[in-house]
């Protein structure tokens, strides 16, 4: 009798796991759950797993190397940053995500931080908790309408973020050199170079993965090229951003503001100079959760790790060439 496929989650921060539960059982896998924090623990945990659901714990080559039987690693989320992708493909394993869970919810949210920069709401709730009821306090704040919002990276939240703010009457730029000229057109946004975009935008929001080639791709002398009196935004990943050279340029007066969801150390450490910033929001890397999200993404996880189990194509493969040697 074969024996069946072993599904293990390397760890997790959810209140339970009934949405996988409820998938594996119907194609009658094994399905075990850890809450692993190193390499060691992932290796003791899935060596022979045939598959791999993945949240924070770090899927190095060395955890790679030592996977016998695997054929699918999917993260919880659009991000792949805790996956060793080349590694992954030279041992023939599948790397897939979930591209189109919480998009409403993260695009929801740049919207939330963007309406709560310009208007200076957060600041402005303290001041009058602190006891002082004077509007001037908030000065200046100037109007949204005729303004230039710059989007850096245009997948699907991104998109999102375009068609939402759209009905405002803001100016929409963007940059992102893996996406034609048509998409762009067809969200009714222009698209640009970064240098350029960087030089117009009253406004920029970053939705770019975190690779080696994006590391700290907004730097001190980035947020120097930005338009003086510009308000960053940034949901995307903390990697992105050299936050000392973001503290630099608020500090100096050149940027209006930032809002994070996403920070480089998270949680970031009390004494961060970020967080003593009034102009300066910070929210618990959040962007992605709504009770309905949080559903979606465990059981559309659980269900690209069944399709490869049972021999379908999976939906969202980002290493499509082990897919192919495989076929």
């Amino acid at each position: 009798m074969k024996k069946p496929y072993k599904v293990v989650v390397t760890d997790y921060e959810y209140p339970d796991l009934d949405q996988e539960r409820k998938v594996f059982d119907a194609i009658g896998v094994e399905f075990v759950a850890g809450q692993c924090k190193d390499e060691d623990a992932v290796i003791a945990l899935a060596r022979d797993a045939d598959a791999l659901l993945n949240q924070y714990a770090k899927l190095t080559p060395k955890v790679i190397e030592a996977l016998e039987n695997c054929k699918i690693i999917i993260r919880y989320g659009i991000g792949v940053d805790t996956i060793n992708v080349p590694a992954a493909t030279k041992a023939g394993i599948m790397v897939c995500n979930v591209p189109t869970y919480g998009i409403h919810e993260v695009s929801d949210h740049v919207v939330g931080l963007f309406f709560s920069s310009i208007r200076k709401i957060p600041a402005m709730s303290e001041t009058v908790k602190k006891g002082r009821w004077d509007w001037n306090l908030g000065r200046p704040i100037y109007r949204i309408q005729g303004k230039t919002l710059g989007l850096t990276g245009f997948g699907n939240i991104a998109r999102m973020v375009a068609q939402k703010l759209a009905p405002w009457k803001i100016k929409i730029l963007g940059y992102d050199p893996f996406i034609s000229e048509s998409v762009f057109k067809s969200h009714g946004v222009e698209r640009t170079s970064f240098e350029q975009l960087l030089k117009e935008s009253d406004f920029v929001s970053v939705h770019v993965p975190h690779t080696a080639e994006t590391y700290h791709m907004f730097s001190y002398e980035r947020f120097k090229q930005m338009k003086r009196g510009a308000i960053f935004i940034n949901t995307a990943r903390g990697p992105l951003v050299d936050e000392d050279g973001l503290y630099r340029a608020l500090q100096e007066g050149w940027l209006a503001g930032a809002a994070l969801d996403v920070m480089e150390k998270e949680p970031p450490d009390p004494d961060h100079p970020l967080l003593s910033l009034p102009n300066v929001i910070i929210t618990p890397h959040m962007a992605w959760y709504s009770a309905e999200s949080a559903v979606d993404l465990q059981r559309m996880a659980a269900e690209e790790v069944a399709r490869v189990l049972k021999g379908e194509e999976p939906l969202w493969c980002l290493n499509r060439e082990v897919r192919n040697r495989k076929q």
